[in-house]
């Protein structure tokens, strides 16, 4: 399936201005996930390019470069079906519990490359499949977390300043509980799992849940602390 294209093109001071623009905007309300995705963009180019070399020295990397696979619904539908204890059905689990759809993902458009343009919609699409892998709630905490996670992987700048901005929002116990719990373990399992970039998700989709994190290092979240 080939990316829209939606792309803009932009000039280094026009990125600049969108970036400046996209993360006051994103300060102000969070939850404008175009203008999250914006900033990402416009300031992830350097991550990206260390992104597609490496997962061109990966075989399932290399693969996913080839075949360019999605996560929207015309593609992962059949994990609705699949049995309770693969990762296809919790990835499922997650999504329907929430009501969210793989489809609602903006589309990439500031990235200068067909190429570059597939690995940022990538490393967008999974997310929540990270969420599925990790163990990590949607809230504040959890999307804050996970963005270390993130950061730890792509280098991304989007993703430490979203945890800075995540912070800032936090009361005072989400703030203990963050710094004690979560940024540690967010740290450590980001460095010792896999190269989640070069995993072809949908591959394993029928595989047992705890097979697959044992298999690419998964450090399942801590539990909310009593």
């Amino acid at each position: 399936m080939t990316i829209e294209r939606a792309r803009v093109p932009l000039s280094r001071w026009q990125q600049a201005a969108v970036a400046v623009g996209s993360a006051v905007g994103a300060l102000v309300n969070p939850r404008r996930a175009d203008l999250i995705a914006a900033l990402g963009e416009t300031t992830g180019k350097p991550a990206f390019e260390m992104v597609l070399e490496r997962m061109k020295k990966s075989p399932e990397g290399r693969a996913i470069l080839l075949e360019r696979p999605r996560v929207v619904s015309e593609q992962v539908g059949h994990a609705w079906d699949l049995p309770d204890n693969t990762f296809g059905a919790a990835y499922a689990k997650f999504m329907g519990s929430r009501n969210f759809s793989p489809d609602d993902r903006p589309p990439v458009r500031f990235m200068e490359t067909d190429e570059l343009a597939y690995v940022a919609t990538r490393a967008r699409e999974v997310h929540d499949l990270w969420h599925t892998l990790f163990g990590l709630p949607t809230n504040l905490i959890g999307e804050s977390a996970l963005k270390v996670i993130e950061f730890e992987q792509m280098y991304l700048p989007m993703c430490m300043l979203s945890v800075i901005g995540g912070t800032v929002r936090f009361n005072e116990k989400q703030r203990s509980m963050f710094f004690r719990h979560y940024l540690p373990w967010a740290v450590r399992a980001g460095r010792q799992c896999t190269d989640l970039m070069c995993v072809y998700y949908e591959r394993h989709f029928d595989e047992d849940l705890e097979q697959v994190r044992r298999q690419w290092g998964i450090i399942p979240a801590p539990q909310h602390p009593k």
